[in-house]
């Protein structure tokens, strides 16, 4: 039996020149992820915080947090997050 991640729910900063655009459109090519959505909830003079919804059947976590990485954006922590089991049929 095996998780799978459906939802996670990221507290971020990225740099301010880099568009929530450019980000959304890097981690949505990532395959396995459906839906991201992403939320600026406060601006400094060079940096965003940023709260990233990311949804879908089997995120891969890894690759999210290195996609983000080389865009510039930097992880604070994981505010939500949910899985559930891949098959419940067994």
């Amino acid at each position: 039996m095996s998780v799978a991640i459906k939802r996670l729910l990221l507290d971020a900063l990225k740099p301010r020149e880099l568009s929530i655009v450019e980000l959304v459109k890097a981690i949505g090519a990532i395959d396995e992820i459906s839906d991201v959505e992403i939320i600026v909830s406060e601006v400094d003079s060079k940096t965003e915080t940023i709260k990233v919804t990311i949804k879908g059947p089997k995120i891969d976590c890894d690759t999210v947090f290195n996609i983000m990485e080389q865009q510039g954006v930097s992880i604070r922590g994981i505010d939500e997050i949910s899985a559930a089991k891949t098959n419940l049929m067994e």
